[in-house]
């Protein structure tokens, strides 16, 4: 490869070192922990991390030999990497390429300590309790919905189950065998934990949803600022059926005129709606525990919430969706579901989500870290009500405003009103730098502000919310005028 080639590398798959430390070779070793662990990467010696200036390195030949060294006696279990040194403007440069490996978790092992690091974003961090259990389980190569739980077969029943596969497939379920080729329970009659997901009396405790109707655009308290919620608990095909009803129950459905025709037009499109909250049911990470999904409704969008990142540790608002390959949490309920005709394997759903927009210019939105994914519906209804285009530019000494002045007003207008000063002021730079010309992503926001990922993509989603900026691709950004 060449120096720009890398340039197209997403961060999640690409660390930059200006030294090779080997004094300190925790500082890039965590870095081949956690591309093992994760989606694979390369780590690039030579190369500046801020400003991606080439450097390059001196004593490439003992570097190299070092860098392997180090590797296999401080990663364990060894791990699949190519390393490689290459020259380009007359300087020297090192690469290691880190496969994703089956073996996982892969730790680095040193200094009287054994850490699993993962990626997160642009970054390398040791794996919280939830992700290094799902990687030992994937190193075992099974998932957790295939694991045996304490009950027996006595202890639970199907009926819902039962009911929905005899409805899609015309069979009913045969306790002696589709129990167990089903994988509901174990060969010594033990119910796994895809069955106690999938029992009528809801084994696992944070197997739930809370759904919420919040008065006006932002969270308050329960008692004062919601006009509906509700805990559902049971099978996850009754939560599924829950959660819908209750985003039906308070949404609004109106009509449009076209011709001598009424079409009816919902807040939210409801085959969208119901593949966002299959996701959550079925990719979600049951082992965070005191975790449950989150369904919040305000005037103007639908939030769904549920525990658990993206598996291999990427940030899906830095992602393009319509490339992103299925991978299942929960492969044993993600099977059911498809033979309930309530997913498919192909893992387009939310390039359907996306797509359920596509006569708006405003477009649903996808947050994740490594705790949360989040899909932000906006409400159709409400966009249509206040189109931003019919607003009227005020008029100071006969003379429009100028574009930043009535940003700030549109600011003022859009923003919740528990905004702080500090979120305020953090807009308005990013668009002075970028105005309604240029686009951005989250990274330039990071470099502008001098803030964390985690704040920067806070401050998209608030702009999302706020319909102060639009999408221009699934991972740009430009201001609406």
């Amino acid at each position: 490869m060449k120096l720009a080639d890398y340039s197209a590398v997403e961060d999640t798959n690409i660390d930059f070192k200006e030294n090779i430390e080997l004094n300190h070779p925790k500082s890039w070793l965590k870095s081949v922990s956690a591309f093992a662990n994760t989606s694979g990467g390369v780590l690039l010696f030579g190369v500046r991390d801020y400003d991606k200036a080439p450097v390059g390195l001196g004593n490439v030949i003992m570097n190299t030999e070092k860098l392997s060294e180090l590797i296999n006696s401080r990663i364990t279990p060894l791990p699949r990497y190519e390393l490689n040194s290459f020259k380009e403007n007359n300087k020297d440069f090192i690469e290691i390429k880190v496969g994703d490996g089956p073996r996982t978790p892969y730790y680095y092992d040193a200094d009287g300590r054994k850490e699993a690091y993962i990626r997160s974003g642009n970054q390398s961090i040791p794996a919280p309790k939830h992700i290094l259990d799902n990687l030992i389980l994937k190193g075992q190569n099974t998932t957790y919905d295939e694991l045996p739980s304490k009950c027996d077969i006595t202890d639970v029943s199907f009926t819902l189950l039962n009911a929905s596969l005899k409805r899609e497939t015309g069979k009913e379920l045969n306790k002696n065998k589709d129990y167990l080729s089903l994988e509901l329970t174990t060969k010594d009659n033990k119910v796994t934990n895809a069955g106690l997901l999938l029992c009528d009396q809801g084994l696992i405790r944070q197997s739930r949803i809370f759904c919420t109707r919040w008065i006006g655009l932002v969270k308050g308290s329960i008692d004062g600022d919601a006009l509906d919620d509700k805990e559902y608990t049971g099978s996850i095909i009754s939560l599924l059926e829950n959660a819908e009803i209750f985003i039906k129950n308070n949404s609004k459905y109106g009509w449009e005129i076209d011709g001598m025709k009424r079409i009816e037009v919902a807040d939210y499109p409801v085959i969208a709606i119901r593949e966002a909250i299959v996701n959550a049911i079925i990719h979600r990470d049951y082992q965070i525990a005191g975790s449950e999904i989150h369904i919040d409704m305000f005037d103007n969008r639908v939030e769904i919430t549920s525990p658990g990142g993206m598996i291999d540790g990427s940030l899906i608002q830095d992602l393009d969706i319509t490339k992103i390959s299925s991978m299942r949490r929960n492969r044993i309920i993600s099977d059911i579901f498809n033979r309930l005709h309530l997913m498919e394997r192909r893992g387009s759903g939310l390039t359907r989500i996306y797509e359920s927009y596509n006569d708006l210019e405003v477009k649903p939105s996808f947050s994740s870290d490594n705790s949360f994914f989040k899909v932000v519906f906006p409400n159709r209804s409400y966009i249509k009500k206040r189109p931003v285009s019919e607003e009227k530019r005020p008029v100071m000494n006969g003379n429009y405003v100028s574009d930043e002045d009535y940003f700030v007003l549109k600011l003022y207008k859009n923003l919740p009103n528990n905004y702080k000063k500090t979120t305020f002021d953090q807009i308005q730079k990013i668009f002075k730098n970028f105005k309604y010309e240029y686009e951005f992503k989250r990274e330039s926001i990071e470099e502008l502000l001098n803030i964390k990922k985690t704040r920067a993509s806070d401050l998209i989603s608030l702009l999302l919310e706020c319909n102060i900026i639009e999408p221009s691709n699934p991972t740009k950004y430009k201001f609406k005028k």
